[in-house]
């Protein structure tokens, strides 16, 4: 799996802004009709949601996500590990109930 297909993949959503779009992250503004639609798409590459979850994340995933904000209730992580190379995104949603912030992170 590599970083650009997924970028590539969920650039077809319609942002209301695109924050940050380097090669190893990407940050965006979505808003609410679209989450279903990014949502779809970052299952295709990363799979269900490793948050919210009944079981408790992984000290690899909360180190990783550690470093970018960490990830709370009310906010969905993605999360795929292929050796010592992983790709997650992290929604968060805003206060006003329109729009989440998506970041999507290799490391």
């Amino acid at each position: 799996m590599q970083f650009s297909q997924v970028k590539e993949e969920i650039k077809s959503v319609d942002f209301e802004a695109t924050r940050t779009d380097c090669d190893n992250y990407f940050e965006a503004v979505v808003v609410k009709e679209e989450v279903s639609n990014l949502n779809e798409r970052l299952q295709k590459f990363l799979g269900e949601p490793a948050w919210p979850s009944k079981n408790r994340l992984g000290f690899k995933v909360q180190e990783a996500v550690k470093g970018f904000g960490g990830i709370m209730p009310g906010q969905t992580l993605y999360f795929k590990s292929e050796g010592e190379n992983a790709i997650f995104a992290m929604l968060w949603p805003w206060k006003d109930g329109v729009r989440t912030t998506l970041k999507v992170i290799q490391k």
